[in-house]
């Protein structure tokens, strides 16, 4: 059972429920955010701004998440870190999809760091997630060329679009272990 965490839009979310993952609940740190809508199951949002920090803020999307059966939880946009007591909740079950060939340009600003940094290619990682950022080990990785002319969303979108088959495939292979 997975559940899926989400900050925007939500295209990550919809490439698994497009392959007919079975997501059971999705949590946000927005209330606004349109991934939300997306979901037919169970949705919640932990504003970090409704709780007295961090800690007391994943300690509740922990109890929820756990609550609704998951036992993989898939960052999927998700732009907050995650707090090493979450992480021991869902031992070596969190992943996350990265706009970078990791362990280069990790953080949220890898699809522009590649672009000034002028590399060849950039690509998608699917990562297990740590108390690092970006750091934890790498489940697959596909490589996407950087063309000429490139913009931050141009690029972000060739990789996207790689995102939204890699995500679901490593996915599918974690939930039939």
């Amino acid at each position: 059972m997975i559940g899926v965490l989400v900050s925007g839009e939500g295209t990550n979310l919809q490439a698994l429920l497009d392959a007919g993952l079975p997501v059971v609940a999705v949590a946000s740190n927005r209330f606004a955010a349109p991934a939300l809508t997306r979901a037919s199951c169970a949705t919640a949002a932990f504003e970090l701004t409704d709780f007295p920090d961090r800690a007391a803020r994943d300690a509740a999307m922990a109890d929820w998440l756990e609550q609704q059966g998951v036992r993989l939880v898939v960052l999927a946009g998700y732009m907050h870190l995650l707090t090493p007591a979450f992480l021991d909740r869902f031992p070596d079950a969190v992943v996350n999809v990265h706009p970078s060939l990791l362990p280069e340009f990790p953080g949220a600003h890898a699809v522009e760091e590649q672009l000034a940094a002028g590399v060849g290619e950039s690509g998608a990682t699917v990562h297990l997630v740590d108390e690092g950022v970006d750091s934890g080990a790498v489940l697959a990785q596909e490589r996407v060329p950087v063309l000429a002319g490139d913009t931050a969303e141009t690029l972000h979108e060739r990789i996207k679009s790689v995102e939204h088959r890699l995500l679901p495939e490593v996915v599918r292979e974690l939930c039939a272990r």
